[in-house]
């Protein structure tokens, strides 16, 4: 199985920021796709961000104020939050979705969550 694990979460104020980890355990991470997603109170959950190796994806409404990057060497990504808004306000999950060359290829991994919540 491939663990994963949030982190980050908290109370913050319209248009402060706040940084997202997650890291996902196995050998071949740098092959994963990474993908942030997040579900507020009453609404679906919806994509935010999403990494391969090569490619960024941005939901429309996070993009110029989120930021995603990638650290392969400590098997972690990162949702950076800028400009925060109060409909920001979610559960944050990590999506791990190995590649080719790990045993898991295709199966979907996810963490737990974590709150954010913009308020003043």
């Amino acid at each position: 199985q491939v663990q994963v694990v949030e982190s980050g979460g908290g109370l913050v104020q319209p248009g402060g920021s706040l940084r997202l980890s997650c890291v996902a355990s196995g050998a071949t991470f740098s092959t994963y796709t990474m993908s942030w997603y997040r579900q507020a109170p009453g609404k679906e959950r919806e994509s935010v961000a999403l990494a391969t190796g090569s490619d960024i994806i941005y939901a429309d409404a996070v993009k110029g104020r989120f930021t995603i990057s990638r650290d392969n060497a400590r098997n972690t990504v990162y949702l950076q939050m800028n400009s925060l808004k109060s409909e920001d306000t979610a559960v944050y999950s990590c999506n791990a979705r190995p590649g080719r060359w790990s045993p898991y290829y295709g199966r979907d991994f996810w963490g737990k969550g974590t709150l954010v919540t913009v308020s003043s």
